[in-house]
């Protein structure tokens, strides 16, 4: 049985109609999301993670963003309260999902909102994006839940994209990458290595040097493999189409099980 977990939700079938702020909008083929979906979970299984389906909510067209709905830290769920008030229905099954495998549930509170795609996890330091779905209120209330724990909260600018992860994400090492364009401040992160395409700056950790990325992305996956690296590709240009990416479409629960 595989260590790791991952939360991930079946597509809404009306997922073309998801909230679109920082692109224009394309038409999104709800079929061919599907089958990427299903690739996607599959490539997580196949390099060793149990996939654990939440509850679908078909009539929340931004529900497989899943990661939005949740904040995990340690054996700690932090139920969100989504900046986009057409997306506070999503949390529900989420919640039900991470106690029905014994997490600890504690949640963000009017007027907190926090969208899970604004956090990004270094270790024990958990950067905050303050971004237009994440606000000051939220961030109190996480260094009131974390802190405790261990952690240390940090807040960062987000202004050119949708979510903290939109811009940066980290490798095995700690190392933050991003598009420099997209990034507020790169100098607010102790290393930072510059990725040549938007798509490149998300990557999920799947264990060892594997880092599952966007096939969007091959001149960053170049780079990253020629720092030994190994890169795992993924379509997701459906989701894409939505500010979606890799991160986006699953919440890793590899700290209950280590």
């Amino acid at each position: 049985m595989p260590s790791n977990k991952a939360l991930i939700r079946r597509p809404s079938p009306r997922l073309a109609e998801g909230l679109v702020t920082h692109i224009e909008r394309e038409k999104v083929d709800v079929d061919r999301a599907l089958e990427q979906w299903e690739a996607y979970a599959g490539t997580l299984r196949e390099h060793g993670w149990e996939t654990i389906e939440v509850e679908p909510a078909d009539d929340c067209p931004d529900s497989v963003f899943v990661e939005d709905a949740v904040v995990m830290y340690k054996n700690v769920a932090l139920i969100t309260r989504p900046g986009a008030e057409s997306r506070r229905e999503e949390t529900a099954g989420v919640e039900e999902a991470v106690a029905r495998l014994g997490c600890s549930v504690n949640w963000i509170w009017e007027p907190g909102t926090l969208d899970g795609g604004d956090v990004l996890k270094i270790d024990d330091t958990i950067y905050v994006g303050r971004s237009g779905r994440t606000n000051a209120a939220a961030v109190q209330q996480m260094r009131a839940v974390f802190e405790p724990l261990g952690a240390r909260v940090v807040p960062v600018p987000v202004t050119k994209v949708l979510h903290l992860k939109s811009a940066v994400t980290a490798l095995p090492d700690g190392t933050v990458i991003g598009h420099v364009p997209l990034v507020d401040k790169p100098s607010l992160f102790p290393r930072f290595l510059p990725v040549p395409e938007e798509s490149g700056a998300h990557v999920v950790l799947l264990g060892g040097d594997r880092l599952l990325m966007a096939a969007s992305a091959p001149n960053t996956a170049d780079l990253l493999a020629d720092l030994g690296h190994e890169p795992v590709l993924v379509d997701i240009s459906e989701f894409e189409k939505l500010e979606g990416c890799v991160t986006c479409l699953s919440v890793r629960l590899r700290e209950l099980y280590d």
